[in-house]
């Protein structure tokens, strides 16, 4: 694989350039064929000591891997888990990386994951545009929802699944029977499917996951929302609070479960640090709780870069573009001094990090934790919060649509990026003249650019070829 064929990014910083770089070579090395052994005849990102296709790892890879020009097919990833599509609609967690089998856990008997599959497909039409395969996994998806009720949803409206089952390990406490995360995902699940629906026009389809959305939002606001502390939570088989704040409960954001006074006091526990606002944004549970640990312990505390990049999404949700790439900044620099350590150590990245300083956290509870070199965690800060939170674009293929939202003006801008077959490079610079932005496109797409601090806000026709725009004309 050539460099070329890869989007490049400039920034001021070049060490966040050059671990963007690196990133791309690590998934080059990481890149394999699948087998007809396996059942799986794709091709996959691996990862060190994998032995399972493993379905959340597949669809957390898939937000960074459309930025690869199509180099790597997201897509291929996620088939192979729908090609294993049971006839009651299951979809299991895990299968063998060797011969393809299903692999069983105690504590997870269904194999149940975060249900992100509507999530991941929607993303992946807006940068990618097959609205024909859209409409074909949407009967996949929606019979894997529909498995999901079956199985997992109570009479209360809320699912039970096992802690397990929420990839959020010993963050949760032993009383936790509904969890707040997996419910959450549910109704981004069903948000999604809905989205989705209006997009292949089926407005059956949208109507139902939209009542679906609905019922299970008024749910977790009625149930799980505690006013006097500002925050979501758990829930023991009683339906009593289990009052251990935790990350996940930011999916509310993505999902627009709050109204906007619980969504400031939720984006008050982000700016606190005696609750969220670590220097390395943000840990898995409050730096309040009594089993928060600075040293991570797990999920007691590790800052875990897709839970970050989640809030990142729902930061934007609620138009808060300026703090969302202060924490990707901060964030970045902790994936950078943890590997490129002082002294003799030799530096890697990882799947968590400290919340108050640099490297790798510890655990006693969760095995084989950090894993070194964990790429699909990894590249989620490096690649996707680079290109969507620090640099701030915003990318939609099928309306033919690039946003740009700059906090600030600063020299930067990315090159070589694909609109399906069009690519486009847009770059920042100061000059003689101003700030002047400059446009490289083989085919029309519209362009809006949103500078936050000038208050300028402009959308454009962009054609064919070269040009350039003055900020101070905007």
């Amino acid at each position: 694989m050539a460099k070329e064929n890869l989007p490049s990014v400039h920034f001021y910083d070049q060490d966040f350039v050059e671990v963007y770089d690196r990133t791309w070579v690590w998934i080059q090395d990481s890149w394999k064929p699948g087998t007809r052994g396996s059942g799986f005849e794709g091709s996959y990102l691996t990862y060190e000591d994998q032995d399972t296709f493993h379905q959340y790892y597949s669809l957390v890879s898939t937000f960074f891997l459309v930025y690869s020009n199509q180099t790597y097919p997201a897509h291929e990833m996620l088939d192979f888990f729908y090609t294993k599509q049971e006839s009651d609609g299951a979809i299991r967690g895990e299968y063998a990386l060797d011969d393809g089998t299903l692999v069983q856990r105690e504590d997870n008997p269904e194999g149940v994951h975060p249900p992100l599959f509507a999530y991941a497909e929607f993303n992946l039409f807006n940068k990618v545009g097959n609205k024909k395969r859209l409409k074909e996994v949407s009967e996949v998806i929606q019979r894997h929802f529909e498995w999901l009720e079956t199985t997992f949803k109570q009479e209360n409206g809320l699912y039970a699944v096992p802690r397990a089952a929420t990839m959020m390990f010993n963050a949760l406490d032993d009383r936790v029977y509904y969890a707040l995360s997996f419910n959450v995902q549910q109704a981004v699940n069903a948000l999604y499917l809905s989205y989705i629906g209006d997009i292949l026009n089926d407005k059956e389809m949208s109507f139902q996951y939209k009542r679906q959305y609905f019922t299970l939002k008024t749910r977790i606001n009625t149930k799980m929302w505690d006013q006097e502390s500002g925050f979501y939570y758990d829930l023991d088989k009683d339906e009593q609070q289990v009052k251990i704040k935790h990350i996940g409960a930011y999916w509310v954001l993505l999902a627009e479960i709050p109204n906007e006074d619980r969504v400031q006091r939720l984006i008050e526990h982000l700016q606190d640090q005696k609750s969220f606002g670590t220097d390395n944004p943000f840990p898995t549970i409050a730096v309040s709780e009594p089993h928060f640990s600075e040293q991570g312990d797990g999920y007691r505390g590790s800052v875990i870069p897709f839970f970050t990049y989640m809030v990142m999404k729902g930061l934007e949700k609620c138009k808060q573009f300026d703090f969302a790439r202060e924490c990707s900044i901060r964030h970045l620099y902790f994936l950078l001094d943890t590997l490129h350590p002082d002294g003799k150590e030799i530096g890697d990245i990882y799947e968590a990090y400290l919340p108050m300083k640099e490297g790798a956290p510890t655990s006693s509870e969760v095995s084989n934790f950090p894993r070194k070199h964990f790429i699909p965690m990894a590249a989620i800060s490096a690649v996707a919060m680079m290109i969507e939170n620090v640099l701030g674009f915003e990318i939609n293929l099928p309306k033919k649509t690039v946003d740009w939202i700059m906090p600030t003006l600063e020299e930067m801008g990315i090159e070589k990026l694909s609109l399906k077959r069009n690519l486009i490079t847009i770059l920042s610079n100061k000059n003689a003249r101003g700030w002047e932005i400059r446009l490289e496109s083989e085919k029309l797409y519209y362009f809006t650019i949103e500078i936050l601090d000038e208050k300028k806000h402009k959308t454009l026709p962009i054609p064919s070829g070269k040009c350039s725009m003055l900020i101070d004309k905007l």
